[in-house]
């Protein structure tokens, strides 16, 4: 029976999850259905719009996305930093972006309150505050506008995603970067993509387009950015190089794309020197990350550490992640 998803989601513990929503009834949200001929591809601008709508509504940020044939795969940062920087007005500033709010509301922004009307919304800023940093609010948000508008669409009713979305934990930074090279590779393993900058609708496709159209050397604003820049805040940045997760993913690119898992090329990214793993390890994980681990990923200290703050009396997918993570 599957477990609560506050027992699953612990930004004390790891701020960085890997979320896959899945479409039911052989839904699409992009791609070609080989039944009816229709092409949905128009439905990657409406999810990919959207996801860069929320980030800048919610206090989280994005580290990679893959927008598949069925399915949405995201990296998600709860930036805790962030949303502790927020004073009351800008919490409900930033919740009217996507919701209407109560008339009380609206006359807070004005500064229009009672002292015993403060009192009652108090609790509702609490409220808000709390949802502006949770993963599941953030994709509830996402999933509710692409499934009303596919509805809409396809002229009929009822769900249009599967009812709980896929999370898994990302406990160190060997996790969160496998993690994001699984994530941007996957339109090359499903061959909707001979090469990650041609994948479209992707996090890596992105930021080599926005790399080619801008000699500054900043990032794009919707995605977390990495290290490597002075401006940058390091406690909220991704843990390594642009230009080294862009080697490691494009050496992985070609080994997935090729087929060949047995021959690892003499020039292996040293970063995987640095995140202590082989390459056999590292093609392993490229290859079948999301079925191979669980809902905790990382070293076996860290899972173990995770699993015990969340009161687990057992340590789920221990096996692999000391596998492929130690």
């Amino acid at each position: 029976m599957p477990k609560p998803r506050f027992t699953q989601l612990s930004p004390q513990a790891t701020p960085f999850y890997h979320c896959v929503s899945r479409c039911v009834r052989r839904a699409f949200l992009c791609g070609i259905d080989p039944y009816t001929g229709a092409s949905y591809d128009h439905r990657r601008e409406w999810i990919e719009a959207k996801i860069i709508q929320l980030t800048s509504v919610f206090a989280i940020k994005l580290c990679a996305y893959s927008v598949m044939s069925n399915h949405v795969h995201m990296v998600l940062f709860i930036n805790k930093p962030e949303i502790d920087k927020w004073d009351d007005t800008q919490i409900i500033k930033q919740w009217h972006l996507l919701f209407v709010g109560m008339p009380v509301e609206h006359r807070f922004l004005r500064g229009e309150l009672s002292d015993s009307e403060r009192v009652a919304i108090a609790s509702r800023i609490d409220i808000y505050r709390e949802r502006l940093q949770n993963v599941s609010w953030f994709i509830r948000c996402l999933k509710e506008e692409i499934a009303r508008k596919a509805n809409k669409e396809d002229g009929c009713t009822g769900r249009f995603w599967e009812g709980r979305f896929k999370s898994q934990a990302l406990l160190d930074d060997q996790a969160l970067l496998a993690c994001m090279a699984y994530v941007d590779l996957n339109p090359v393993r499903a061959k909707m993509a001979r090469s990650p900058e041609s994948s479209a609708f992707t996090s890596i496709s992105a930021r080599i387009r926005h790399m080619q159209e801008n000699s500054s050397g900043d990032q794009p604003q919707h995605l977390m950015p990495f290290t490597g820049n002075a401006h940058n805040d390091q406690t909220t940045c991704i843990p390594c190089s642009i230009v080294d997760y862009m080697a490691l993913v494009d050496w992985t690119g070609r080994i997935v794309k090729t087929g060949k898992r047995g021959a690892i090329p003499a020039d292996t990214p040293p970063m995987l020197e640095r995140l202590a793993l082989n390459p056999q390890q590292w093609q392993e994980l490229a290859h079948n990350f999301e079925a191979r681990l669980g809902q905790f990923i990382g070293s076996e200290a860290a899972t173990r550490q995770h699993c015990e703050q969340l009161g687990y009396q057992r340590v789920p997918g221990i096996k692999n992640n000391t596998r492929f993570l130690n």
